[in-house]
């Protein structure tokens, strides 16, 4: 009889850079499995007790950044093609990371003898003043290198969301009805299905953040959170009092919401806050602010601020002017006082908008209770156009 024909095998996807990328002990027992290393990214996984897998392992075109292995390992796979980074001793960071800070990780230590100053936020910061002004191309290269891995991670993290900025001033109390209302905002978001993303540090930005980590709890869980959190008004006098408050209510109502913060060792007097459950903090604020608004595809709520709250407006308004990332995305200023007469931003920002297609993309309310329906309007009359 004849033999029917086979059916094909079935097309296999293309293998993307991610696919390439190893972040985990996990994913390299997966790759290693295979036979073959070739042509993939092993980020800052440790391999000390990998040594027999990588001697077996083909990884001719394999990079390793900053992985910990056996030195004969390091010479095997060198010899067979491979480039490798070690990793950089003395350093309070890794700039080959391959995923978020945690806020645990951040503060790890905070509750040791001397406080905030010796956890690795602190650390960094005090290496980044050390080298950023004497011109050491390696310290610029390390700083260079550790931003980009925290892009790459950002991306990952946010593939898919749909993500709303919300901005404001970092000197907003604990303890004011200012401070209440921009965590109602962040609840309110988070609970709508967004990803908050601030600039993770204190303030406004800190008040959205805890807002989006009480989103899952009921209601009173956040009142009594700001009542605990007032103890503690603000990072000054002490980051090691401000960040420990914000740990015992974590420590109270644990498995909060996610949410995004991008703060930066540039300002390194400005603690980032622990309520953001994944951090992307940079050296360079150039690249956090670009990305962080860049990143925003569900745009960007705008609470009262200074000078970096309005240098983030026109930030985010350039490229909706110009509509270089595409359809204008909506932005929402809050409280029309502060931007109608103590800091004037909105006529101009209007004035710009006028018979172009981010008019209908931007909007001025009075209250944190309106700018969640507001950017959600807004986002709903973009899609309609």
């Amino acid at each position: 009889m004849p033999t029917s024909p086979q059916s094909p095998e079935p097309a296999q996807p293309p293998v993307t850079t991610a696919d390439r990328e190893i972040e985990t002990l996990a994913e390299f027992d997966e790759a290693a499995a295979r036979g073959t290393l070739a042509g993939h990214r092993v980020q800052a996984v440790d391999l000390t007790g990998r040594t027999e897998e990588l001697l077996a392992v083909e990884t001719a075109g394999a990079i390793f950044l900053g992985c910990p292995m056996d030195p004969a390992a390091a010479a095997r796979v060198r010899a067979r093609g491979a480039l490798v980074f070690p990793p950089v001793p003395g350093l309070p960071f890794d700039p080959y990371r391959g995923h978020l800070y945690s806020p645990d990780e951040l503060f790890d230590g905070l509750s040791g003898e001397d406080g905030y100053a010796a956890t690795p936020d602190a650390r960094a910061y005090d290496w980044f003043q050390r080298t950023k002004a004497d011109g050491d191309v390696f310290a610029s290269m390390l700083r260079a290198v550790h931003d980009d891995s925290v892009s790459d991670a950002l991306d990952e993290r946010l593939a898919g969301a749909r993500v709303v900025g919300v901005m404001g001033g970092h000197a907003m109390a604990r303890g004011t009805d200012a401070y209440a209302g921009a965590a109602r905002l962040g609840r309110s978001l988070a609970r709508s299905g967004l990803t908050v993303a601030t600039g993770g540090g204190p303030g406004a930005m800190e008040a959205a953040n805890l807002g989006a980590y009480a989103a899952p709890f009921a209601d009173p869980m956040l009142d009594e959170a700001l009542q605990l959190l007032a103890k503690a008004p603000s990072f000054t006098p002490s980051v090691t009092d401000w960040a420990g408050a914000a740990f015992e209510v974590r420590g109270r109502w644990p498995g909060g919401g996610d949410s995004i913060g991008i703060p930066t060792w540039f300002y390194g007097h400005e603690p980032p806050n622990a309520f953001a459950q994944h951090l992307a903090k940079y050296f360079a604020n150039a690249t956090r602010e670009d990305g962080l608004l860049a990143r925003s595809n569900a745009g960007v709520i705008f609470l009262p601020g200074a000078a970096g709250t309005v240098q983030e407006i026109f930030d985010n308004a350039t490229p909706n002017y110009y509509e270089s990332r595409g359809e204008p995305t909506p932005m929402v200023l809050v409280d029309r006082a502060h931007w109608t007469e103590r800091l004037p931003a909105w006529p101009l920002l209007r004035s710009l908008a006028r018979e172009r297609a981010m008019e209908s993309r931007i909007a001025l309310v009075d209250s944190v209770e309106e700018a969640a329906d507001a950017v959600r309007r807004l986002g709903s009359s973009a899609g309609q156009d």
